[in-house]
């Protein structure tokens, strides 16, 4: 369970600037210390029996349990899991995410950390916004406006030849409104097609049921309030009113995502990672409003703790 933000102090709990970062995380030694203690908050607890007992330190940096003899490290089982970057570039990395307002691209990562290859930047970059993604969170609720977007460059038909793969990716989108005004949280997923069955998968998986749904005259929301949702559908054909004045929240959204994407990685997102940079997105349009850099780093950390391993290859072949 994560430690809610009010009983995080800035300065003891997550460093405040660039300068505690460097004097807190000096070496390995101080950065294993910390994932520790994000990840084991309580003392530690054996991934194979659950024992609670303090294990035995090896002199590997390996740790044994005292009930079975399991061994492990602080980093096995975690987005950490056998990496060969040293684990200063990693913190270095999420803090250098977390403290840019409009992100980084590998690149710049790369170019920041002195890494050897573009490829090891690339995958860090993949990770960490995999971890991103809070299995815990809250579903959206109250007010939700949903819509269907397409993101992609325009394709001439004269290079298709030379464009073999590639297409627009349709992105459903999720937005809370707020009251009297204002946006809140979003969701956005990448479908195969805006059909009825991926429409209705989508709000079901990320809206809290009760909430009311604010939809375009599409056929593919009918229905939906039999699953458990008020539904305020809008029609926009023939309406004076034009589309983005009657639901602001999903074309707002919509704009902000494909203006970042081009502004920061010049649209060179293909289909088959686009929903971890949609993940990212997500993860810094949710926390727009937070005052603390320092906290967002501690968040992302403590969530890369618990997320389950990805490999490169699994990235690149998603």
């Amino acid at each position: 369970m994560k430690t809610s933000s009010y009983l995080l102090k800035a300065g003891v709990d997550y460093p405040t600037n660039w300068d505690e970062f460097v004097d807190w995380f000096h070496d390995e030694q101080s950065c294993t210390s910390y994932l520790y203690a994000l990840r084991w908050p309580n003392g530690f607890i054996c991934p194979s029996c659950s024992s609670h007992q303090s294990p035995y330190q090896l002199s590997n940096g390996k740790l044994k349990c005292h009930a079975c003899r399991f061994q492990c490290s602080v980093t096995s089982s975690t987005l950490f899991d056998k990496t060969r970057t040293p684990m200063k570039s990693w913190f270095a990395a999420v803090w250098f995410i977390t403290n840019q307002k409009n992100g980084v691209s590998a690149l710049g990562v790369q170019r920041l950390l002195g890494l050897g290859s573009y490829q090891t930047a690339w995958s860090l970059m993949h990770k960490l916004r995999y971890a991103m993604v809070d299995p815990e969170r809250d579903k959206l609720s109250g007010i939700v406006e949903v819509d269907e977007t397409l993101i992609g460059g325009v394709i001439p038909k004269s290079s298709i030849k030379n464009q073999q793969g590639k297409r627009k990716a349709i992105v459903l989108v999720a937005v809370e409104l707020l009251s009297p005004s204002g946006f809140g949280r979003i969701r956005l997923r990448q479908v195969e097609s805006a059909t009825k069955e991926h429409i209705h998968q989508f709000i079901q998986d990320v809206i809290e049921p009760g909430s009311t749904i604010c939809s375009d005259g599409s056929q593919a929301y009918k229905q939906i309030d039999k699953k458990g949702y008020k539904h305020n559908r809008m029609v926009h054909l023939g309406s004076s009113v034009p589309a983005h004045e009657t639901m602001a929240g999903v074309h707002r959204v919509s704009s902000l995502c494909k203006r970042w994407l081009l502004g920061t990685y010049q649209g060179a997102v293909k289909a088959k990672q686009l929903d971890y940079y949609l993940d990212e997105f997500t993860f810094r349009f949710n926390r727009r409003k937070s005052d603390s850099r320092g906290l967002l780093f501690y968040r992302l950390l403590e969530q890369a703790v618990r997320s389950k391993p990805i490999t490169y290859q699994s990235i690149k072949n998603r």
